[in-house]
């Protein structure tokens, strides 16, 4: 008999495509929340990458991430990865989150004005460094010293942390004069996994916001502390010059309103300040995810920084801390 090992059969291929479609059906019919959901996406994906069903997707899909892997182990690397947000860019922004290790300078972390970017200029690429506080049974976050208790008990805290070399208070005050102005920049958008689905809040100044608009102003001026935890849809919009975050703008209702030809004429303006974010983006598939544990731990003192790195602040330790610093 001929040897057929390394070979597969046409019913075994089947079987192997039907128990795929079947881990992506059962994970869209729970929202994604049952254990391993995340994982079994990814190899679901993969599974169905093999059978050549969807050639375009594939060939964007990235490598599994090695160093994910290795500081959280599969299940949890590939959550971190399927729950990594799709950054939204503020119109005629050109800063990028890189990665501060090989980018120091505003020069190095520039990009295009306008369309889908994953590397500066100078093919820095975008970057976010994740810390991850494991609440749930089993979890490590009592062990490793996280603050597990109250609302944070049996919850998942994935935070995204993005660094860039400079930020100024607003926008159109870009001169390195201005008092807002200061090197270094460590902004993040996190997440919030638990029984009732994932919320997310994303850092402003010294405190948090969740959606843009006036009510968040007084937070982005670091003249309040908000928790700003809101439903999540995937989606870190970042503002040009003092790079803070939010997460979607604005509410469906007030979007309604915007398309009504009745409404007043200032329900237009949510649909304008949305429209401020259409230009540039980057997918969640293209950023580069590292895990920042690893860097804290071993190398956390040789980094100075202007401002205090995410390993010591005290929402690092306890994610539901409403301040940034």
């Amino acid at each position: 008999m001929d040897d057929e090992r390394g070979q597969t059969t046409v019913e075994w291929a089947g079987l192997v495509l039907v128990v795929a479609l079947a881990m992506v059906a059962l994970s869209a019919v729970t929202g994604g929340n049952l254990p391993g959901a995340a994982l079994a996406r990814s190899i679901a994906a993969r599974l169905i990458c093999a059978a050549k069903l969807d050639e375009g997707r594939c060939a964007e899909m990235p490598d599994p991430d090695p160093e994910l892997v290795a500081a959280y182990g599969p299940e949890l690397a590939g959550e971190i990865r399927s729950r990594a947000p799709t950054i939204a860019y503020e119109e005629g922004m050109r800063a990028l989150p890189v990665d501060f290790r090989s980018c120091r300078e505003d020069a190095c972390a520039e990009g295009a004005e306008a369309g889908e970017v994953a590397a500066s200029e100078v093919g820095e690429p975008v970057t976010l460094f994740v810390h991850a506080v494991d609440c749930r049974p089993g979890g490590d976050a009592v062990e490793r010293g996280y603050e597990c208790e109250g609302r944070r008990a049996e919850k998942l805290y994935l935070q995204y942390w993005a660094y860039y070399p400079g930020s100024q208070s607003w926008r159109i005050l870009s001169d390195v004069g201005n008092p807002g102005h200061h090197p270094d920049d460590w902004e993040s958008y996190q997440l919030r996994i638990g029984g009732g689905g994932a919320m997310s809040r994303a850092s402003s100044h010294h405190g948090y916001s969740h959606g843009g608009g006036p009510g968040n102003w007084a937070s982005d001026a670091g003249w309040t502390t908000r928790a700003g935890w809101g439903p999540a849809n995937g989606q870190y919009r970042v503002s040009g010059g003092s790079h803070a975050g939010h997460i979607d703008e604005p509410r469906d209702e007030l979007r309604r309103s915007a398309r009504d030809p009745d409404a007043p004429w200032h329900a237009a303006l949510p649909r304008l300040r949305e429209s401020r974010f259409a230009p540039r983006w980057t997918p969640r598939e293209r950023v580069r995810l590292i895990p920042i544990e690893p860097i804290a731990r071993r190398h956390g003192e040789r980094y100075e920084f202007a401002v205090t790195p995410p390993w010591e602040k005290f929402v690092y330790r306890d994610p539901e801390h409403r301040g940034t610093g």
